[in-house]
């Protein structure tokens, strides 16, 4: 299976390489501690402890395969190249929706860093894929459920 590439900002990647270190440190050490303890209580074709830590272990080395993954294929965006004459991963963007007269503001990063509450888009998404490559004052038309919406930007900045 051919893996794609997973843009990343540095910090992104830091991010990831952190919670990687915590799943196979800590994480593990406390996962081995259940399973020690739970041995202790004997018969294990009954011993629902035992049966929710190896669960607990299996689906943390998952975690683990899937961010080694993550790290093996990314590719830290290089800020001292993202400019502001397109839209690229990376810039804040600030549009505004033809349809209903609002401006908001979204950051454009890689699928892994995607954090509604902050505005971070998916470069993926349907309106982070379609402001990609547009300038300041372009009109984009995003395909929607509901069919199509239409902003135009307002600004672009690092």
């Amino acid at each position: 299976m051919e893996e794609k590439e997973v843009l990343l900002t540095q910090e992104g990647y830091d991010k990831l390489e952190k919670e990687l270190e915590y799943l196979r440190t800590e994480k593990r050490a406390e996962i081995a501690e259940r399973i020690k303890v739970a041995l202790g209580f004997g018969d294990l074709s009954e011993n629902s402890e035992y049966d929710e830590a190896k669960n607990a272990q299996a689906s943390n080395e998952i975690k683990i395969a899937g961010l080694e993954t993550k790290l093996r294929y990314a590719r830290i965006i290089d800020e001292s190249e993202i400019d502001t004459k397109t839209v690229q991963v990376g810039n804040t963007v600030k549009i505004k929706d033809l349809e209903f007269d609002e401006e908001c503001e979204y950051t454009i990063v890689g699928s892994t860093e995607v954090d509604l509450s902050q505005n971070k888009i998916s470069n993926e998404s349907p309106i982070g894929a379609a402001l990609l490559g547009a300038k300041k004052g372009q009109e984009v038309e995003v395909k929607i459920p509901a069919g199509i919406a239409k902003y135009k930007i307002i600004s672009i900045k690092k």
